[in-house]
């Protein structure tokens, strides 16, 4: 059930610069109102009020709006005029296709004495046999009913054989209201029977001890139940070719259908959640991520000994929606709630790495040290290449080495002798002792 909010109201008074208080138009047409509430509270200077097309099923609460001028209740379900005394300036009433049955009760309208407009056409009573001349009779005040002016002469007409048109009315009346109430039964015994909820063979079980008996019977019949199922598109052909009588009940009925559908179909079409993003496995390896699908470049900086990953981050966004998380061996940016993860081809230093960006094109730069220890590459320098005498002289030599078995030496060149010649002289008390002296001792 949809209510008459404020929220709602403020939103249908942009003219009006979204004040309500001295709002004196507004519109609720097409919003499944089924009641009319807070009004006469809020807009008290009030003169014109769409309600058409909506599920409004009495008139009430606009009893004090004294400056309500124009009021639009077409295609909704009431089926009595009340409650509109207050209403004193008011000129225009439209009650276009609802379920007015009680034609009598156009006699509240006599306070109205400003009402010139009144529609009644596609009401029950709008059917009756001499409708037009009694609420002529009965409105002096009308200038136009059902968009047709009334003349002189048929007021004059009308206002002599009023008595006798006020009888037949009422005796038609009576019929409707039989009619009406066996509607209304009927419809009440249909959402009843929508509201019990038997067991699957329509029985009602209240013994407990046959317990096992009843969860078989209600599994067989289920199982029944599911090989009989209509299928969807025809039972939706069932509901709408089943001829039903145009009660405020069936009206009722179609649209909360309608509502079913619409929301059976907006939960089909609900995205199901997606799993939580993996960034780094249950065995410790990180994953290379790219939600943001942003190009990017990783280089490494020899000369300098770092890592340089360039992430081209768009333009004009705000270095506040970026957030940079930089660890040991991978680079994570989360960029607008996106998640940007690279992992490093080596160990860097997250406290002495750096992020800047470009103020030109925007682009993010992290500049990541490697870790200490780590062996820098080193380019190789080319050897000048060997004539051919010459590689043909080298081997010859070896091959003599080889014969004569001589032992290879390395020379060294005395231009490139770089050490430095210490003449080391030992102490005096390093200075080896004489050797003890022997005793001579002679053998006989």
């Amino acid at each position: 059930m949809v209510h008459i909010t404020e929220d709602l109201i403020r939103r249908r008074a942009e003219h009006n610069e979204c004040e309500i208080f001295s709002l004196e138009e507004v519109t609720l047409h097409q919003q499944h109102l089924e009641r009319i509430e807070h009004i006469e509270r809020w807009c008290k200077e009030l003169k014109i009020l769409y309600l058409q097309n909506n599920l409004i099923p009495t008139i009430e609460n606009v009893g004090r709006l004294k400056k309500l001028e124009y009021l639009n209740l077409a295609l909704n379900n009431i089926e009595v005029i009340e409650n509109l005394e207050g209403c004193e300036s008011l000129q225009k009433l439209d009650l276009t296709v609802n379920f007015v049955g009680l034609l009598s009760s156009v006699e509240s309208l006599k306070h109205n004495v400003h009402l010139a407009d009144l529609y009644l056409v596609g009401n029950p009573c709008s059917e009756f046999q001499g409708y037009r001349k009694y609420v002529v009779a009965t409105l002096p005040q009308l200038q136009r009913l059902d968009g047709t002016e009334i003349s002189r002469s048929e007021r004059i007409r009308s206002l002599q054989g009023l008595e006798e048109v006020r009888k037949e009315v009422r005796k038609q009346e009576t019929e409707y209201l039989k009619r009406r109430a066996k509607e209304r039964e009927e419809a009440g015994e249909e959402a009843g029977n929508k509201e019990r909820k038997p067991g699957f063979d329509g029985r009602w079980y209240t013994d407990i001890n046959n317990t096992d008996l009843i969860l078989e019977e209600n599994q067989e019949n289920q199982e029944n139940q599911e090989n009989q199922e209509v299928d969807e598109e025809q039972q939706e052909n069932d509901f709408w070719n089943k001829p039903c009588s145009f009660t405020p009940e069936s009206r009722l009925q179609a649209h909360r259908h309608l509502e079913d559908k619409k929301r059976a179909k907006e939960k089909g079409k609900e995205k199901k959640p997606k799993p939580p993003r993996t960034l780094i496995t249950a065995e410790g390896r990180v994953m290379n991520v790219n939600e943001p699908k942003l190009d990017f470049s990783l280089t490494e900086d020899e000369v300098n000994n770092t890592i340089i990953l360039n992430l081209e981050v768009y333009r004009h966004m705000d270095s506040s929606l970026i957030d940079v998380d930089i660890q040991t061996t991978y680079a994570r940016v989360n960029v607008k709630g996106k998640i940007f993860q690279m992992l490093l081809p080596a160990e860097v230093k997250p406290d002495s790495s750096t992020a800047l960006r470009s103020q030109t094109s925007g682009h993010l730069v992290l500049n990541m040290p490697r870790a200490e220890g780590e062996i820098k590459v080193t380019k190789k320098v080319p050897r000048p290449p060997i004539a051919p005498q010459q590689k043909r002289n080298n081997s010859q030599e070896d091959d003599k080495r080889k014969l004569n078995k001589v032992p290879e030496r390395l020379e060294v060149d005395p231009s490139k002798h770089t050490a430095v010649d210490l003449n080391i002289v030992r102490s005096l008390k390093h200075q080896e002792a004489p050797p003890p002296e022997v005793e001579k001792t002679l053998l006989f």
